[in-house]
């Protein structure tokens, strides 16, 4: 592969792979989950602590190897080729593919506001409809298979990606390069407009309070909160740190995606220095950015609202309507101009976030083929323009099924829960590689290391265990469909075996 990519193209790589609209809308989820201003901005530093810790252990791993496929990389050489696969297996079928379906389909939604026949009810063929059914604690269909007007906008989007990504690794990256900048600018503009002249009253008395008293509200240690344990069953009254870790359902999603630069590694100038420089300074810029805005909801909307309340500031952040925090911060500062604003920052800012994620993707699925975990033709570069045209196409087919699917939004349900135990499981890497091979060239060696890796560990364990006993919805699908890679990995690594064997001149 071409080096190509610089520190900025890198940076912006991890900053347009986070950013998609996520925090444009979770901030309403998690607001009603912790009922508390104080906890609610908690959830957001857990996050960013987390996320933080993440980049920095990732850093030594990437710089120690460098190549393409990243964290695939990282589990094969450190656990075996099984874990490698499995993550490789989950990202292709619903990670990577189910993400890119679920904000381009948001493009498609958002940009229904500019133009109304761009809709979601406006169907072109409509297939069939499946009703929701019940396992235990998991609700699952209830989707819409067919094309509308939003999701062929998404499809349409998809694929134009998909071709710019197959003319070199440089326009995919000028592209990210011009959308992360644009969509940073965006949030910045956000945060000063909440800081400033969005500030009101009547959320600074209701969230804030005299003394900060309402600010602290429902946050002490024997304060207790309702969560209903899956679907349709008893609700539980947890302590703060069950509830925080529930509600990271939201804001860890919000802020994924932040590894997808080690998907690139085999195109990174310098990449045993940039990677590392692109992982802390994209997230660092990014979860900041996160805590201000969430910080600006509470200055501009009371957090409790009524959920039938006929003003944004009567439904306050808890209530928006449809979730949608930002656009309602927004009409509090701008009036009917605020849907106009804000639809237009969404549609910068999922474009540029799907563009990220299709040209990092298809990386991994090179990398797996490269092994032989994969279709052959997946891991050959294009002859002039070097880049991975036949993992684009095939990634680009499955995400444009899930978009007809309707079902990208119940598998991204599932994928935090998948997504923490493969973080657990390279953060791990870290010990077991320092063990295995202590003399490996680490050009960048982990800040905190070990303390800090163990506290990642331990804080995202904590996390997996409280949402399979809260939230198991969206867990044990998630599990079912890690363990699925299974049986298919066992099927490519024997295939691959016996090709190694019918061509001898292979393993030579």
């Amino acid at each position: 592969m071409a080096q190509t990519l610089g520190l900025f193209s890198a940076t912006a790589i991890v900053m347009g792979s986070m950013i998609g609209s996520g925090i444009y809308i979770v901030d309403a989820d998690i607001a009603r989950g912790t009922n508390s201003p104080a906890l609610y901005l908690g959830a957001w530093v857990v996050t960013a602590v987390m996320t933080m810790i993440g980049a920095l252990s990732y850093g030594e791993l990437a710089a120690m190897m460098p190549k393409a496929g990243g964290q695939y990389v990282y589990l094969r050489e450190a656990l075996g080729p099984l874990w490698g696969f499995l993550f490789g297996w989950t990202l292709f079928l619903v990670i990577q593919t189910g993400t890119i379906a679920a904000v381009c389909v948001a493009f498609g939604t958002f940009l229904g506001v500019f133009f109304p026949a761009v809709s979601t009810t406006h169907w072109l063929w409509h297939i069939a409809h499946v009703p929701a059914w019940r396992v235990g604690p998991m609700e699952l269909g209830n989707i819409e298979i067919g094309v509308n007007t939003a999701n062929l906008v998404a499809i349409a989007v998809v694929v134009f990606l998909a071709i710019v990504n197959f003319f070199g690794v440089k326009l995919g990256a000028l592209i990210q390069n011009i959308f992360t900048s644009v969509k940073a600018l965006a949030l910045a503009a956000l945060v000063l407009l909440a800081l400033t002249i969005g500030r009101t009253a009547e959320a600074w008395k209701a969230n804030f309070g005299a003394g900060w008293s309402e600010f602290w509200r429902n946050a002490g240690w024997h304060s207790l909160h309702p969560v209903q344990v899956g679907v349709g069953g008893p609700v539980a009254l947890v302590n703060v740190f069950v509830i925080l870790a529930v509600v990271q359902v939201g804001s860890l999603f919000s802020a994924d995606a932040w590894n997808n630069i080690t998907f690139t590694a085999g195109e990174v100038k310098n990449p045993r220095r940039n990677i590392p420089l692109s992982l802390v300074f994209g997230t660092g810029f990014v979860l900041v950015i996160y805590f201000l805005v969430s910080l600006g909801y509470l200055l501009v909307l009371p957090m409790h609202g009524d959920p039938h309340g006929a003003t944004v500031m009567a439904r306050g952040i808890q209530h928006a309507s449809e979730d949608r925090v930002a656009t309602a911060a927004l009409a509090a500062i701008f009036h009917s101009a605020g849907a106009w604003l804000m639809a237009g920052a969404i549609l910068i800012s999922t474009f540029g976030c799907a563009n990220g994620m299709t040209l990092a993707g298809a990386r991994v699925y090179y990398a797996m083929s490269r092994d032989g975990l994969f279709f052959k033709r997946v891991g050959r570069l294009h002859p002039r323009y070097k880049t991975p045209v036949a993992g684009l196409i095939v990634q680009c087919i499955w995400t444009v099924l899930l978009c007809v699917s309707g079902s990208y939004g119940q598998l991204l349900d599932y994928i935090i829960f998948a997504e923490l135990v493969f973080y657990i499981l390279t953060i791990s890497a870290l010990f077991v590689l320092r063990f295995k091979r202590p003399d490996a060239e680490r050009p960048y060696r982990a800040w905190g290391y070990p303390v800090l890796p163990a506290i990642y560990i331990a804080m995202a364990a904590w996390i997996c265990l409280v949402l399979l006993r809260y939230k198991p919805q969206y867990t044990w699908p998630g599990l079912a469909l890690v363990l699925l890679g299974i049986p298919v990995y066992l099927f490519w690594s024997r295939r691959s075996a016996k090709a190694i064997k019918a061509e001898p001149e292979l393993s030579s």
